[in-house]
């Protein structure tokens, strides 16, 4: 199958390519990327006025396969990726059973090839049943394919353990993601703690619980001389003491996501359960300096945290709500409409973000439009502004907060591994 993309403004950072080229792709893989190219035999795509850029890729997300198949599977999570324009998935490990083990890890990548229409990358879990107790044998999950660890939806609470996570992780090369919050001082929580909290009358979280065991983290890193992850940064301290521990030597990336920069706790209001997250949405204080960390480069990943739930598990009362929002469809519109549009970030830097920093950092070799790779890229409009509607996504569950919302951005075309999946804003599978 040859396909011809015409005339769309390529961006790739590997290649150092921005400018109108045509790009050739046959058997999968990217062949010829020029001007002024032809074809007779195969499929021809305009991509006049748009941008093309690799697929995306998250390095954060949850496809609640195996155990919660009601609120995702592989397959409708992997469609509703490629609609959001990721070619290229990493999931976590918080399934029942929890992949801390070959045979889980060897589930995920089987049942991704059957039934996913994008790359799929198993994250394995820190702890054995991701109690906190007892390291996951790494080595195992690193020889079946996994290409990190976490124990996200539950912090690492001993210290010691995430110590000898750290040490044993970078045996194996392996990156370890954390997720930050000390469950002492988050205390049963439901949203940040301040103003708002109080005056919904819910139990807050104070934005300690993250930066305690941001902090603890970070001294655990220099410590071991190890790479460390951070999940989902959230707060202003948060980024202060990255940035920081960024300037001392320590081996740290960070991520945040696209709720993080574009919503603060205010959208709790009406005790909406759709805004219910964890970390909770914070103060616009916050939300600056999470825009201030993605642009001076301390945050190095936008990724979606895509938290699937059935409405169920929403039309609750705030403090049996579940945390979490689906993030895939919204992800690359609220980058455009709140990051690109203002101008904290060119679409050069959202490439580096979503596609380059989050494969490098996963060794996925993933995140380019380089000749004789696979052909993972997307076909963008960063300028065509559409209405939410969450009844039209792809994942089975619908719990957003942004329904509703006008956004600017539409992935018109997805192709994975020189596949059409999305063509026209329309899935093919």
């Amino acid at each position: 199958m040859r396909i011809l993309i015409k005339n769309g403004h390529v961006i790739d950072l590997a290649t150092k390519l921005n400018g109108v080229y045509d790009v050739m792709i046959e058997d999968g893989r990217v062949v010829e990327i020029a001007r002024d190219l032809d074809i007779t035999n195969g499929e021809l795509i305009d991509a006049e006025g748009k941008y093309v850029l690799p697929g995306l890729v998250d390095a954060h997300c949850h496809l609640r396969d195996p155990g919660f198949e009601y609120k995702e599977d592989i397959e409708s999570g992997t469609r509703s990726a490629a609609k959001g324009g990721f070619t290229s998935i990493a999931c976590m490990p918080n399934t029942n059973p929890v992949i801390d083990n070959e045979a889980m890890v060897k589930y995920i990548i089987n049942k991704a090839k059957t039934d996913g229409v994008v790359n799929v990358f198993p994250i394995g879990s820190i702890s054995k049943g991701q109690k906190g107790e007892e390291l996951s044998e790494i080595g195992e999950l690193k020889f079946a394919g996994a290409v990190a660890i976490s124990d996200d939806g539950r912090p690492v609470a001993s210290s010691s353990l995430m110590k000898k996570a750290l040490q044993y992780a970078s045996m194996f090369d392996m990156t370890v993601i954390s997720h930050c919050e000390d469950p002492d001082l988050s205390d049963a929580g439901v949203m940040n703690e301040g103003t708002q909290s109080t005056l919904l009358g819910l139990k807050g979280i104070p934005s300690a619980a993250e930066e305690v065991m941001v902090a603890r983290d970070l001294i655990l890193a220099e410590y071991t001389k190890t790479p460390i992850h951070i999940a989902h940064v959230s707060t202003e301290l948060s980024v202060d003491l990255i940035r920081h521990a960024k300037k001392r030597g320590v081996k740290v990336t960070a991520e945040t996501c696209p709720h993080y920069f574009s919503l603060t706790e205010k959208a709790c209001d009406g005790f909406n359960t759709l805004a219910k997250v964890n970390p909770p949405l914070r103060t616009s204080r916050d939300v600056e300096a999470v825009i201030e960390g993605l642009k001076d480069g301390t945050i190095d990943i936008i990724a979606t945290d895509h938290a699937p739930h059935h409405m169920d598990e929403k039309e609750v009362e705030f403090d049996l709500a579940a945390n979490g929002m689906v993030g895939f469809e919204t992800a690359l519109p609220l980058v455009i409409t709140y990051l690109v549009k203002p101008g904290h970030l060119t679409l050069e830097n959202v490439v580096e973000k979503m596609c380059v920093n989050p494969s490098r950092i996963l060794g996925l070799n993933k995140g380019t439009i380089e000749i004789g790779k696979p052909a993972d890229l997307i076909i963008v409009d960063t300028d065509e502004v559409n209405t939410v509607d969450v009844q039209k996504f792809a994942s089975k569950s619908k719990n957003s907060p942004f329904d509703g919302y006008k956004l600017s951005g539409a992935v018109y075309c997805t192709i994975v591994g020189g596949k059409v999946v999305v063509r026209e804003k329309v899935l093919l599978y």
